[in-house]
């Protein structure tokens, strides 16, 4: 090999150099890729996804074609660049060319080629794909008698090599919800409800109806006790598709009221156009009762299965303690609804004058709260910001008392009928408040 000529000596340490700037970038242009990215490219006939997802669905074997041939192609340079040294230098060419080899092997391929691969992971991915389905294909052999060896080295350390690669790809609510955060910088508003829509989705299984329900009192509905002007006013100026009927109190209900009932009884040409508390007894539904530990998608489940948009919330003891629709749900993921009439609903989280202050309403979801301002309040024992900071200061709060909850400055701006109904959270230099009553 010493007779060869220098041009052909410096050719094939060219290649080799070029072939281990490639090994390395394909391995981390194929490791660094977004698997979801391959998939919705490959299910759009992308034939370059396809090979790339069937290579990474074999990592194992992938790896191994990878790291064979470029040690290879190094090991080969290095004898080649030793020859190259010697026929310049003599014997004193061998350390020179060590070291010069060292170096750009390192730089030109190394570090750059993986710092450009990591970079565009996906758009090379694609483009090495094929090369690397012809490398696996002709260097098999040698990987799985490699791949064999190494399995039987490591057999009495009780280590298999032979790992699942699928299983890789399977996230948990947890980590999808830190995907979706992270998957995009776009600020824009729509962008962010889009991933607030997403995040509302994935918590359906940890929330309860408990935590989205319309509390007891806040409930409208009638009392078959009141006067008939007074039934009627209600009626007419509820918000709600659906108001409960009882007697004396919600523990005492007769059922669910539809309001499209009464539109349906007046449009009956063969019905008594009589509207009266004998009527409204005739048409009113009988109720539905869930847990309040009910997860949001299983009461989902079984509206659809009942045919049902509403039911009331007990607690162990069978005690009313709220009421849950269908939109209440659907409000969790993607937000409240304009009322009927046209009104919006006021905000619960209301941006102040002063950058890092707001005015939260008392009755808004912790969870809620924590996705919105990004915040960590604890969401164990209560589900409201109100009952938080009750619990908190083991005691009913007044107008101006300040609390610090998780390093986060609170100030109650409104009490009333033991619940906070407004409060102001303030990010701003937390550590230099201290809790007071």
């Amino acid at each position: 090999m010493s007779n060869i000529h220098i041009g052909y000596l410096l050719f094939i340490l060219f290649l080799c150099l070029f072939a281990s700037a490639f090994f390395s970038a394909s391995e981390t242009a194929m490791m660094s890729a977004n698997r979801y990215k391959l998939k919705h490219l490959a299910k759009n006939g992308n034939k370059n996804a396809v090979r790339a997802e069937n290579l990474l669905d074999e990592t194992e074997k992938l790896l191994g074609t990878i790291l064979l041939g470029n040690n290879f192609v190094n090991i080969l340079a290095t004898s080649v660049g030793t020859l190259i040294g010697i026929k310049f230098f003599g014997e004193a060419g061998v350390v020179f060319v060590t070291i010069i080899l060292t170096i750009i092997v390192l730089l030109f391929s190394e570090l750059a080629p993986k710092t450009l691969a990591a970079k565009y992971a996906e758009n090379l991915s694609l483009f090495f794909a094929p090369f690397l389905q012809i490398a696996v294909f002709i260097l098999y052999p040698l990987v799985a008698l490699s791949n064999k060896t190494v399995n039987f080295l490591l057999k009495p350390f009780k280590v298999d090599i032979h790992t699942n690669d699928k299983d890789k790809v399977n996230l948990s609510n947890e980590e999808l919800k830190t995907v979706v955060i992270s998957a995009s910088d776009d600020k824009e508003e729509s962008t962010e409800n889009q991933k607030n829509m997403l995040i509302g989705v994935l918590e359906l299984k940890d929330v309860t109806v408990e935590e989205v329900m319309v509390p007891r009192n806040e409930i409208i509905g009638i009392d078959l006790n009141d006067s008939w002007e007074e039934t009627l006013n209600k009626i007419q100026n509820c918000h709600h598709s659906r108001m409960p009927v009882f007697r004396d109190s919600l523990d005492q209900i007769e059922g669910v009221l539809y309001l499209r009932d009464i539109f349906n009884l007046y449009l009956n040409k063969n019905c008594d156009k009589d509207f009266n508390s004998d009527t409204l007894l005739k048409i009113i539904h009988p109720c539905s009762f869930m847990p309040d530990t009910t997860p949001l998608t299983v009461q989902l489940t079984n509206f659809r299965r009942e045919k049902r948009r509403s039911g009331l919330v007990v607690d162990e003891y069978g005690e009313i303690r709220g009421m849950v629709t269908l939109e209440d749900i659907m409000s969790y993921i993607i937000g409240n609804f304009d009322n009927f009439d046209g009104t919006e609903e006021e905000p619960e989280i209301i941006k102040t004058e002063i950058p890092g202050v707001y005015k939260v309403s008392g009755g808004i979801s912790l969870r809620v709260l924590n996705r919105e301002l990004d915040l960590n309040l604890p969401i164990e024992d209560v589900n409201t910001l109100s009952g938080l900071i009750i619990e908190t200061l083991e005691n009913f709060p007044q107008q101006g008392t300040e609390l610090m909850l998780s390093g986060i400055k609170i100030k109650v701006l409104e009490f009333a009928h033991g619940v906070v109904e407004l409060a102001e959270i303030n990010l701003n230099n937390l550590e230099e408040n201290n809790p007071s009553d």
